[in-house]
């Protein structure tokens, strides 16, 4: 029997080679939506070179969380919500809730997205792009191998945006030397840019969104951590690569004194940096960007439900497409709904604490995750991360809450 295992050893490594990085891509896609766009170039104006040193901060800590999270799902072969009824009954619902009332809301920000990426790259009506677009990301999901579709898709869009923000980055001619500086020797520092940054890369649903993938796909156990920590690193490395260009692309765009459109940033720098092919480029993105934010907003919410009742199980597929047509049919008849989102963020930002600590608990429970022994360096980083997003989040909230009354 050893033999045989040790024979197909080699096959099964290669069919998570491929599992692992479609699991990094979503990952990293989930959280290259609209809002990353807008809050990096936004963040980049105000901070100018110093923003890099809230990159670096930002990646180093989302490596942390990541790690954490995957690992624990990896080594307990269980889902987030599973993981938390077991540290404490009933909070895995609580938590499940929270994740898909979060996804739910920011998904129609990003059908939102994908329609005004069609806008710029085609001139197509918005709404109508974002009917278009919510039909795109329901054919995935009618695929009896939607899995492999999804991973296909978010490699292909990652490649895509990566390529062509590297190209306005380099257009524009940024003073690299200067952000190399700043990044480890900041002239300002924001804690606030700091604390939005992280929750977009890693919180709410986006923690859990390649955990999850590899988990349906098999990938566990305590033999498996080393690919599972390779792929959760890969997933911050291609956020951080598309963070970085366009840090760059924004910073050419300030350094030269051009003015930012404050009603679309994003858009108004690839326009300043490459005129209407610019444009054009950042519907690209835009699209790319929202669609695979779609996808992965709606698989990883149904995921959280998934094992709450049989028959969620079984028509999970279905269910993931009903999500995205309630996300479509709200955005197509109300249009976006800024208190929820604005609620929801706030809301979203609790999440990130709330799920790490709960796997920083798993970790040391037995009847979670056996003999595994987990890193105290990862107990510590993690429990650091879980402390000052937990109070920053709360203070986050606080300052909301009279935005929406």
């Amino acid at each position: 029997m050893k033999r045989n295992n040790l024979e197909q050893a080699p096959v099964k490594k290669q069919v998570s080679k491929s599992v692992l990085l479609g699991a990094a891509f979503l990952m990293a896609t989930s959280s290259i939506g609209p809002g990353f766009l807008t809050q990096t170039t936004v963040f980049t104006q105000q901070l100018a070179a110093s923003f890099g040193f809230v990159i670096l901060i930002s990646l180093l800590l989302d490596v942390f969380v990541q790690i954490n999270i995957w690992r624990i799902i990896a080594v307990s072969g269980l889902r987030g919500q599973e993981i938390a009824n077991k540290v404490l009954p009933g909070l895995g619902v609580v938590l499940a809730v929270l994740i898909v009332i979060g996804g739910l809301a920011f998904n129609i920000g990003n059908v939102a997205g994908a329609g005004l990426g069609l806008n710029a790259m085609l001139g197509m009506d918005p709404i109508k792009g974002a009917v278009i677009s919510a039909a795109f990301a329901i054919f995935i999901f009618l695929f009896k191998e939607a899995g492999k579709a999804m991973d296909k898709v978010a490699q292909a869009a990652g490649v895509v945006m990566i390529l062509l923000m590297l190209y306005v980055a380099f257009t524009t001619s940024p003073p690299v030397g200067e952000a190399i500086v700043n990044t480890f020797k900041p002239e300002h520092i924001s804690i606030f840019a700091i604390v939005t940054i992280i929750g977009g890369s890693v919180g709410g649903y986006i923690t859990f969104a390649g955990g999850h993938r590899l988990l349906d796909a098999g990938v566990k156990g305590i033999e498996s951590l080393p690919d599972v920590t390779k792929s959760s690193v890969m997933g911050i490395v291609v956020t951080g690569i598309m963070r970085v260009a366009l840090f760059l692309a924004v910073l050419g765009v300030v350094s030269m004194g051009l003015t930012i459109d404050p009603s679309n940033p994003p858009a108004s720098v690839f326009k300043l940096a490459a005129g209407n092919a610019g444009y054009r480029m950042f519907g690209v993105i835009m699209w790319a960007a929202a669609i695979t934010s779609v996808v992965g907003a709606a698989y990883t919410s149904v995921s959280f439900i998934r094992s709450f009742h049989p028959a969620i199980e079984k028509y999970h597929n279905w269910i993931i497409i009903l999500f995205i047509l309630v996300s479509t049919l709200t955005f197509a008849l109300v249009g976006q709904p800024v208190k929820i989102l604005l609620l929801v963020g706030a809301l979203n930002a609790l999440i990130l604490p709330l799920a790490l600590g709960t796997i920083l608990v798993a970790a040391y429970k037995k009847d979670i995750i056996g003999s595994y022994k987990h890193p105290l360096w990862l107990t510590i980083t993690g429990g650091f991360v879980v402390i000052i997003m937990g109070v920053l989040s709360i203070m986050t909230l606080f300052e909301q809450l009279p935005l929406l009354f």
